[in-house]
């Protein structure tokens, strides 16, 4: 048989076969003296178990030690590999649509899809707002905790989601909060001196929840922070830095207090 036949019986493509070969997974033939190679039965049957395994899900690693004649591992020891990992697979996947189905029954934020414990603290956030136009410093927020969402360490991740979440039960949590939203909204054209901006930062400051902000003073000169003060106008930014300040400036009130 020539390579063309060889791979239309065993319904592979030439170009696979060629592949093979270069994997020294199906031993080459000789060539004849006109220059073209002359397979036998025996390749076609190799050939044949390849596809039958590779169909299996094997990688071609996985049916090199199969097809091996010593050092190989066992078939059966390799099948039930691949089962363990394609039943990883399929949890996986179970996960994934149970994850689409609850966005598709709930909606999706507007920041897209995040882990389904954040998609419930947008939920509680949005209680008591009424129907109004949203909050611009609302949506940044919720942007903030998306990037969070998907950046941090899964610890640090729950330790920060479960932070808010108690947070947020607290009575007059989420009108605190949007009220702080509302005054840094007029912040948006301001200039960095307007007295509303120490109103906006004393606001945030009392609906910022302790169990989130670390002890001592933060460095605001920090890449990430800078950063996320360069996206705000000048007069939120400072509303945000003055905030920060008075957190610290609380902590260190708080700890020495008898």
């Amino acid at each position: 048989m020539r390579i063309g036949e060889l791979a239309t019986a065993v319904g592979v493509t030439t170009r696979t076969v060629r592949h093979y070969h270069h994997l020294g997974l199906l031993p080459e033939p000789e060539r004849r003296p006109n220059g073209y190679r002359e397979y036998g039965l025996r390749h076609a049957v190799v050939l044949a178990r390849i596809r039958r395994l590779t169909e299996l899900g094997l990688g071609l690693a996985e049916v090199r030690d199969v097809l091996a004649d010593d050092a190989g591992r066992e078939l059966a020891e390799v099948l039930a590999e691949l089962d363990e990992d394609l039943a990883r697979q399929e949890e996986a996947i179970r996960e994934r649509r149970e994850r689409l189905r609850a966005l598709m029954r709930e909606g999706v934020p507007p920041e897209g899809p995040v882990s389904p414990e954040l998609t419930a603290l947008f939920g509680e956030m949005a209680h008591g707002t009424g129907h109004g136009p949203e909050s611009a410093m609302a949506a940044k927020d919720r942007e903030m905790l998306a990037l969070i969402d998907t950046t941090a360490d899964p610890e640090d991740r729950d330790r920060l989601l479960a932070a808010l979440r108690a947070a947020f039960a607290a009575p007059g949590a989420v009108e605190r909060a949007h009220k702080a939203y509302a005054l840094l909204d007029e912040l948006a054209d301001a200039d960095p001196g307007d007295p509303r901006v120490d109103e906006a930062a004393r606001a945030l400051a009392d609906s910022m929840p302790e169990a989130l902000w670390p002890e001592g003073e933060v460095d605001q000169d920090n890449s990430f922070l800078r950063a996320v003060f360069a996206d705000f106008p000048p007069a939120q930014a400072e509303a945000i830095r003055r905030m920060m300040r008075m957190v610290a400036e609380r902590q260190r009130t708080e700890g020495s207090s008898p």
